[in-house]
């Protein structure tokens, strides 16, 4: 059963299985485990990078396209949903239909670029992708009249998720069943399939094809396969997936920004997730997320804790204020780079493959 339903790719790692698994139920119990709007918001945050960070790994990790324009996608898909519940009546039906809306616009430019650009060497794929998402983002501030502009726009929600709706008078397990604790495990299951389906894609016939274009694509293309075929569908895929993560994140957040979205600091954390996890694993999108969301939003408040700690000691309180949690974000990626060339998920099976050599090289020895 475990075995279909991750299509085939175990975790093939004690370790790794056990923190999936602990992942996994941390993000499912969340709500119940934790009170306060900056935990739920925090592991809200997570189940959405998870997805955006393992659409974006389908291109750079399995296919070896180099994109900068994902963050376009992700605010297409974020905007879809503002601007179709920012109407008179937020209904479900407007909000599908925003939806629909951007799910065609993605599509739209996802097979533009991938027509256009793919068919040119990866640096400048690259930078035409950097032109285009840039052009986006300055429309989208400039369109201040339908976004927001630079300071965004918030919207209203269907009735079942606003924060105000009480699904039952009781409580469950101490927590209140509100549209609030609706809305969150609505982006939590449609994380969790979003998820499964990509890691579908990328364990099928398909996905097999884009690991050879990524390994070598001229051995690909004298197979038979038609390359540029194969990596426009990925970049669609991949796009569409970034999409619907948007959606998720401002059905969530109620509100819909620039900086939010279709900033450079979001592709930026992307590239960054996706090396500390491990780049073509999508179980590396899992661990690099939780890592580096998580670490985005205490190690602010655990270093001011140890920075009054160590009031005693001026040199040490001063290297651990909190104005300098961004020096100490990089350091702590500089090191997991050292220590994890290959990511977290890359290190730990790569350390069981060790481990089942050097028994077998024992029972060897005793026969």
């Amino acid at each position: 059963m475990l075995h279909s339903i991750l299509s085939g790719d175990l975790p093939r790692s004690r370790v790794l299985g056990g923190l999936l698994v602990f992942c996994l139920l941390g993000l499912a119990l969340a709500p119940f485990f934790t009170s306060g709007a900056r935990p739920l918001n925090t592991a809200a945050t997570i189940c959405v990078y998870i997805v955006l960070v393992a659409s974006y790994d389908l291109l750079l990790g399995y296919t070896g396209i180099v994109s900068f324009a994902h963050t376009m996608f992700f605010g297409i898909g974020a905007y879809g949903v503002g601007l179709g519940l920012s109407g008179e009546e937020a209904g479900w039906g407007s909000m599908a239909l925003g939806l629909c809306a951007a799910l065609a616009l993605t599509l739209v430019l996802a097979l533009l670029i991938g027509l256009f650009a793919l068919r040119v060497r990866a640096i400048f794929y690259a930078m035409i992708t950097l032109a285009v998402a840039s052009a986006f983002a300055v429309l989208a501030s400039q369109l201040s009249d339908w976004t927001g502009g630079e300071d965004g726009k918030t919207f209203s929600v269907p009735e079942l998720l606003s924060p105000g709706f009480q699904l039952m008078d009781g409580e469950l397990f101490g927590r209140s069943v509100d549209g609030k604790l609706i809305t969150y495990y609505i982006v939590f299951f449609g994380c969790v399939l979003l998820f499964l389906a990509l890691l579908r894609v990328v364990n099928s016939p398909f996905g097999r094809v884009l690991q050879a274009i990524r390994e070598n694509e001229f051995r690909a293309e004298a197979l038979g396969y038609r390359t540029v075929v194969y990596r426009i569908w990925a970049n669609v895929i991949g796009a569409l997936a970034a999409a619907l993560a948007g959606a998720l994140l401002a059905l969530w957040l109620r509100y819909v920004g620039p900086k939010t979205t279709l900033g450079f600091e979001v592709m930026t954390d992307i590239l960054l997730i996706v090396v500390i996890g491990g780049m073509g694993t999508m179980y590396g999108a899992v661990l690099g997320a939780v890592l580096f969301i998580l670490a985005q939003n205490y190690l602010k408040v655990l270093m001011g804790q140890a920075s009054e700690a160590l009031a005693g000691v001026p040199v040490l309180a001063a290297a651990l204020h909190p104005d300098r949690w961004l020096l100490w974000l990089g350091v702590l990626f500089v090191l997991a780079i050292y220590f994890f060339p290959s990511g977290i998920v890359g290190r730990l099976r790569s350390g069981r493959t060790l481990a089942r050599r050097a028994t077998a090289g024992q029972r060897r020895v005793k026969v």
